[in-house]
């Protein structure tokens, strides 16, 4: 997998996504087409988040653990990995050290 290391002609909104006392933090990116992204950052801990629309979660660094609502499965991701989560659900998101950096696509319903 290929991840892109930068976004051309995007709106970046300036004001930060701030999650579980700023232990997760993202950005949102518009681009062109009218595509929504999030990037941001997870610092160690454990954090659950609820999905509205499907989403495609791309680790740019650092590394974590996800298990998906409804499942039992704990999978390892690392650098230039992904998955994906079902609108409407949701997942645990685990980082031991360091941190994870990811890009988060909003996918079509």
């Amino acid at each position: 997998m290929s991840l892109p290391t930068r976004f051309t002609g995007v709106t970046v909104h300036t004001k930060a996504n701030v999650y579980f006392d700023g232990r997760v933090v993202s950005h949102t990116v518009l681009l062109p087409d009218g595509a929504k992204k999030t990037l941001g950052l997870i610092y160690p801990g454990s954090y659950h988040f609820g999905t509205g629309a499907p989403e495609r979660m791309e680790i740019v660094a650092g590394a974590c653990r996800v298990t998906l609502d409804g499942q039992t499965a704990v999978r390892d991701y690392g650098v230039d990995t992904a998955f994906d989560v079902p609108g409407k659900s949701g997942f645990t998101i685990e980082v031991k050290s360091g941190i994870c950096e990811y890009i988060c696509s909003f996918l079509p319903a």
